[in-house]
């Protein structure tokens, strides 16, 4: 298959040789010439524009930084949608805005350009491995259309309803999971006014029942006062969209939000803001 990538970074890379290796056709939008004899070398077909890039192809992967770069990349004048073929689909990875999702689909709909809404969970070792978690929303027909091309590198693959759910659930799923290291960490604090030591009770609490996934990643660090310069910057991403939607939408974070807004998550899990140092992708 034909598929045009926007976005090869920390966590698109990863997938993209996971596409090349079942054998598709993939072009990668690489805009800095020095990363290009890389790519090349990869077996990949590089180009320097978004045009460029889906030209002529049945599928196109979106894992940019943020709502902004999809919006670009997908809407502006020379952007995926308005020089898609007709009948391709826009598979978008991004953490987004879910309100952004309609406005691909009404923009697409024009065109005959269908899109899901394929939020992920996991990392560049997930993808790795196969075994990246989507959230997709929108046609389930078109899912399975697709699911062929996406179980290349993901599993489970879960539909869950409606356009811009996907991006809903993955919002859901942040903010527990950066109030639950939030706790993590906290725990630490508990733990230590008792006496104990932090290897002492991450060890312990790993086996307990207590344990979580974001427990064992506190637990893999080398100490919670890392957390902030492995994850500050993803996560607060993150919780800027989530504190938006929430907030449009009249929604109640209730005790989610009150241990976003601890001192534990403030200062021992996002740190202070980091520069910008570029566009990104998504994680």
């Amino acid at each position: 298959m034909k598929v045009g990538f926007i976005g090869p970074g920390r966590m698109g890379r990863p997938m993209i040789d996971r596409l090349v290796a079942a054998g598709h056709d993939v072009t990668v939008l690489v805009r800095r010439p020095e990363a290009r004899p890389e790519a090349e070398a990869a077996g990949l077909h590089c180009a320097e524009t978004v045009v460029a890039t889906v030209a002529g192809a049945e599928v196109v992967f979106v894992v940019v930084l943020n709502d902004e770069q999809v919006r670009s990349v997908c809407l502006a004048p020379q952007g995926a949608v308005a020089a898609m073929e007709p009948g391709a689909t826009l598979i978008q990875h991004t953490t987004c805005d879910p309100s952004t999702l309609p406005r691909l689909a009404e923009a697409g709909e024009t065109r005959g350009i269908g899109v899901l809404d394929a939020a992920l969970s996991g990392g560049p070792h997930d993808i790795a491995a196969g075994t990246l978690t989507l959230w997709v929303g929108g046609d389930e027909a078109l899912l399975g259309q697709t699911r062929p091309l996406l179980e290349t590198y993901a599993s489970p693959i879960m539909f869950v309803g409606a356009l811009g759910n996907g991006q809903r659930v993955k919002l859901v799923n942040n903010a527990l999971f950066v109030a639950q290291v939030g706790l993590a960490i906290d725990a630490v604090r508990l733990a230590a006014s008792l006496g104990i030591e932090e290897s002492a009770i991450l060890s312990a609490l790993r086996h307990g029942s207590g344990a979580s996934r974001a427990l064992d990643v506190v637990a893999r660090g080398p100490s919670v006062d890392a957390i902030p310069d492995r994850l500050g910057d993803l996560m607060r991403k993150d919780l800027i969209v989530v504190r938006d939607v929430a907030q449009r939408a009249d929604a109640d974070l209730g005790i989610i939000g009150t241990v976003l807004a601890s001192e534990a998550v403030e200062t021992k899990v996002l740190g202070p803001v980091q520069p910008a140092d570029g566009p990104g992708t998504e994680s």
